[in-house]
């Protein structure tokens, strides 16, 4: 009875010890280790590459280059002479672009007052006159007189018509309306010269021997609420003034009855200079 327990003892030893042996093998191949060595299954391959596939670059559209209009072509242009030429110069000295007499000469000068006035009108600043430059200083100009075109007629910047004698003593503003220019004349010696434009058939400005009554350097019109910066008055309202109109449209316009000027610095210089009491001298030479 012992001997078999006793080998039943021996034999549930023997059983223990196969599953501890067991149990030591299933963790070492868990592990990855096995005598000591990395198993097979354990060890990491090298990392298969992923392909790459290539994807073009999307394509951008083509803007195609458009040929830029050709220049307009020329009316008049540098180089040109004759009574075209006068004519045109007639017509920027009206609005003050050209400056002195008239000639048939297109040079430097006529083609530097074109493209100012090209320029002050948005108009493409190319030194000649093209259709659109004629067609618009054509419908901001009058036709130029023979007088203008014979250089009878002064841009305001010098004139040789003779001075009113009531203009040749003293202190006096000698207005005339044949050369349409202001003079400021001092016992006889002419100061300054400026062009000036008067007040249409309706409100016409008022000729004869007068004072300056008044003088407001920024004075505003209370009939027109227009500025009239300064004002010299001669004549129960009438006053001698800066014109922003006259110096943008030049003599296509008129005034209400006053003498309008178009050089600021010119009037500014001037308003300076005039006294209350002075003469004013309307008149036609």
């Amino acid at each position: 009875m012992t001997e078999v327990k006793c080998g039943a003892s021996v034999a549930m030893f023997v059983v223990l010890l196969l599953a501890v042996g067991a149990l030591g093998y299933g963790v070492a191949a868990a592990t990855g280790q096995l005598d000591g060595r990395a198993s097979a299954a354990a060890v990491p391959g090298p990392t298969p590459a992923v392909p790459t596939i290539a994807h073009p670059e999307p394509s951008r559209p083509v803007t195609p280059v458009v040929p830029a209009d050709p220049p307009p072509p020329p009316v008049l242009e540098p180089g040109d002479t004759g009574p075209q030429v006068r004519a045109l110069q007639s017509r920027l000295r009206e609005l003050a672009w050209f400056s002195g007499k008239v000639t048939d000469s297109y040079g430097p000068k006529t083609t530097a007052a074109v493209k100012g006035f090209q320029g002050k009108r948005g108009l493409p600043k190319l030194g000649y006159v093209d259709a659109a430059t004629m067609k618009r200083l054509k419908a901001m100009t009058r036709t130029p007189t023979k007088d203008d075109l014979a250089n009878r007629i002064s841009d305001g910047t010098w004139t040789n018509a003779p001075l009113d004698a009531r203009c040749r003593t003293g202190r006096a503003l000698c207005i005339d309306k044949t050369s349409r220019t202001i003079r400021w004349v001092v016992d006889g010696q002419v100061r300054k010269t400026m062009a000036v434009r008067f007040g249409s058939s309706y409100t016409p400005t008022r000729e004869g021997l007068f004072h300056i009554e008044s003088k407001s350097p920024n004075h505003v019109s209370s009939l027109y609420g227009s500025a009239m910066p300064f004002a010299m008055f001669f004549s129960r309202g009438q006053a001698v003034h800066y014109s922003s109109d006259f110096a943008a449209t030049g003599y296509s316009g008129a005034s209400h009855g006053c003498v309008n000027v178009r050089d600021y610095d010119g009037l500014q210089a001037l308003f300076d200079q005039v006294r209350v009491g002075d003469k004013a001298v309307v008149y036609w030479s």
